[in-house]
């Protein structure tokens, strides 16, 4: 595609994140400019109400997780900390306010869930990542994910993210963006230090565990505090 052509598309990807008058007075159509309306930019990648979508590549579900963790995701593609080319884009711009009120829209809304993926490993490989996920491996010194994460893997406030609802290639891809020190997280970064201790295959294996879960729209993110972490995370601050 033309550099030109490319530039117009950003560009155009980008408008609905500024007043709906910027671009509506031109076309002649009167729009109330609402947080939903200027979120349009959004919905293209992640779906009309965060569901996440499936293309050429996978966009994550972002509905439903803890507002302090979206607001954080947020910050970090505008800082430098994430490095997706799209999202450093549409972030690098917005205040700290805007973000956080962009993490709390999408902190609230249930859309239901995709139909959990059918593991294409095998049995044992597949028992390998339950192993990991539900009891972790103390000889490695890996923690079980449901330890942070949940037994049901919702996440927990204000900061820890649900697992479920997502795809295994997006669960690979982002661990193994901590081990190339490509994502990086508040300090003590812990998800960093458990991704280093895992193999290609066992992040395969956990990937295809966790793409199997099913989620419901009640599905949500456990109350800060009901468990205690079992190593420390600078994410799960304030």
């Amino acid at each position: 595609m033309p550099k030109c052509r490319l530039l117009l598309a950003a560009c155009l990807a980008s408008l609905p994140m500024f007043p709906a008058w910027v671009w509506a007075a031109d076309a002649g159509v009167q729009f109330s400019d609402t947080l939903q309306q200027r979120l349009l930019g959004c919905s293209g990648c992640h779906g009309e109400q965060g569901e996440g979508r499936r293309q050429t590549e996978y966009y994550p579900r972002i509905a439903g997780k803890p507002a302090q963790y979206l607001y954080r995701q947020l910050a970090n593609f505008r800082d430098g900390r994430r490095t997706y080319p799209q999202m450093v884009y549409m972030t690098r711009h917005l205040s700290d306010e805007y973000l956080l009120e962009i993490a709390t829209y999408y902190s609230k809304l249930k859309p239901p869930f995709p139909t959990p993926i059918q593991p294409s490993l095998s049995k044992g490989t597949v028992g390998r990542g339950e192993t990991l996920v539900r009891q972790g491996d103390q000889a490695m010194g890996v923690p079980a994910c449901a330890a942070c994460h949940g037994q049901a893997l919702t996440g927990m406030q204000p900061g820890i993210p649900g697992l479920i609802g997502l795809y295994p290639d997006y669960i690979t891809a982002q661990i193994g963006a901590w081990q190339r020190g490509a994502r990086h997280a508040t300090e003590p970064d812990c998800m960093a230090k458990i991704a280093a201790k895992l193999s290609g295959a066992d992040i395969s294996a956990v990937a295809s565990y966790l793409g199997q879960q099913p989620g419901t729209p009640t599905t949500v993110p456990d109350p800060e505090g009901s468990r205690k972490l079992p190593t420390a995370c600078g994410s799960q601050g304030k």
